[in-house]
């Protein structure tokens, strides 16, 4: 069988920006059969995060995330549908998700890396498990219940800044006693510098009289907090109280396309890029 995928095609280097030509699309030939354990997946939807640009590097500069490598095929958040399982825990017909689906149209994925996902949580919206009922909602919503201190009735200010590296006027909205949360900052990732990157003298100056503390929060620390907060997530989805918006781009030729305007703000919401489609909506 004959099928596409997207690759590295080149590195834009730790102070570049990424473009869409950093990937290539290829054809490739996925085999016809499968081993025990094994699934045979079509992929629906991909993600593209801001995470991914450090992947684009040699060295990530993190040690829970790997590098991508040179003409070898990208990988990401992604939801597919199974067409074929030697797996126990899939059937044919099952939707399914994995933080590291490859950018292909189609693939024989290790079941253990697999998880099954409900379309009745997101009204059959799928592409949903990948942002805001996904990893991104979850992280925003524990990154404010465990670190964000925030007490109902407490009259509090809460800032939300998307470009959160811009530490000037961060901290010029703070009031005295504040607390910055730092997860993400997609402004810094095209700079060769440490993460958290460190604050200007003057605005250290400033933290420290206004009494502002800052602390990093990494969602990967509370994986036991995923699967509460995902139902939490759909619950407020399905009454209406969380409000999604999505940018879609449609095609894998597009991968390249969806990345570069993810990291230069070209999208409303989560970025995703639909591979193919299913109106079956077969509940696992």
């Amino acid at each position: 069988m004959i099928i596409h995928r997207v690759v590295l095609n080149s590195r834009p280097g730790k102070n570049g920006n990424p473009v869409a030509e950093n990937f290539r699309v290829e054809e490739v030939s996925l085999p016809d059969a499968i081993n025990e354990g094994q699934v045979k997946v079509r992929t629906l939807y991909l993600s593209v995060d801001p995470y991914m640009r450090c992947r684009m590097n040699e060295d990530t500069g993190s040690d829970y995330l790997t590098p991508w490598q040179l003409s070898q095929v990208t990988d990401g958040g992604g939801i597919g549908l199974v067409e074929e399982s030697k797996h126990a825990n899939f059937t044919k017909g099952n939707f399914v998700t994995s933080f590291y689906w490859p950018w292909q149209t189609k693939a024989i994925l290790d079941g253990n890396i697999l998880e099954k996902v409900d379309p009745n949580l997101v009204d059959g919206h799928l592409s949903y498990f990948l942002g805001a009922i996904g990893m991104p909602g979850v992280t925003s919503l524990v990154g404010i219940q465990e670190k964000g201190h925030i007490v109902a009735g407490a009259n509090q200010t809460m800032v939300v800044s998307g470009a959160a590296g811009a530490c000037g006027s961060l901290a010029g909205q703070m009031n005295q006693n504040s607390h910055i949360i730092l997860c993400g900052q997609i402004s810094q990732y095209n700079k060769d510098v440490p993460y958290p990157p460190p604050l200007p003298p003057d605005i250290e100056a400033i933290r420290k009289e206004r009494n502002i503390t800052r602390e990093r929060f990494m969602v990967l620390n509370y994986k036991d907090k995923f699967a509460s907060s995902t139902l939490q997530l759909s619950q407020w989805f399905k009454e209406g109280k969380l409000k999604i918006k999505e940018s879609v781009i449609n095609g894998l030729e597009n991968m390249g396309v969806a990345f570069q305007s993810m990291m230069t703000g070209g999208n409303t919401g989560k970025q995703i890029v639909c591979i193919s489609e299913d109106t079956s909506l077969q509940s696992p």
